[in-house]
């Protein structure tokens, strides 16, 4: 089994991307929706959580993912804490997938994390990296339009991520995304091609 990790920016469009390897038939796991499961359904995480962040991330007695994201994407330090808390079960449970995929007898997955290189886990764990870049004011477009972010709150939060750029180096395989979704399908397409080439 080959695990072949998936980033990129916020507002790359690394979600449409997975869209369009599943319906290719390459399975990924989406480690932020395997963060946001763990958050929600683990009540050890969640107090941990509520325990490090104090009331200021809790509405109605509950974890607010929106007033945490707001205050650990301007303190590097509380990003930090929340990382040091959550990374290791989520890559317990990323662990847990990839058996259970393997066992299904896929041999290549698709992991999607925007922070993968600086996660500490591109080795051993990745036998290769897609890239997802696309420019920063469509980017900045696509936040405001689709997850109805203000400019300033959209920028703050691509400045808490290493500019994609500086992973170019790290990428088996770029995937542009400036175009339309007709492009963008076509790259997926390719890649989708190549990647069903590792399994031999």
């Amino acid at each position: 089994m080959k695990l072949i990790g998936l980033t990129g920016g916020i507002g790359s469009g690394k979600s449409t991307v997975v869209l369009f390897l599943r319906e290719a038939g390459i399975p990924v796991i989406d480690a932020d929706e395997t963060g946001h499961r763990l958050l929600e359904e683990d009540t050890g995480i969640r107090q941990a959580v509520a325990d490090s962040f104090g009331l200021d991330v809790m509405e109605n007695g509950l974890l607010s993912r929106e007033k945490l994201a707001a205050r650990v994407f301007v303190d590097e330090a509380a990003r930090r804490r929340l990382n040091e808390l959550l990374h290791p079960v989520i890559l317990q449970s990323i662990s847990a997938q990839c058996a259970s995929l393997s066992e299904q007898g896929e041999r290549i997955i698709v992991l999607e994390a925007a922070l993968l290189s600086e996660g500490g886990i591109r080795d051993p764990w990745l036998s290769g990296m897609i890239l997802v870049l696309a420019d920063t004011n469509l980017r900045i477009e696509r936040l405001t339009l689709y997850r109805n972010m203000g400019e300033a709150e959209a920028r703050r939060r691509m400045a808490a991520q290493t500019p994609p750029e500086r992973k170019v180096s790290l990428a088996d395989w770029i995937i542009y995304n400036n175009g339309d979704l007709s492009s963008l399908r076509e790259q997926v397409a390719a890649l989708a091609e190549a990647l069903r080439g590792l399994e031999a």
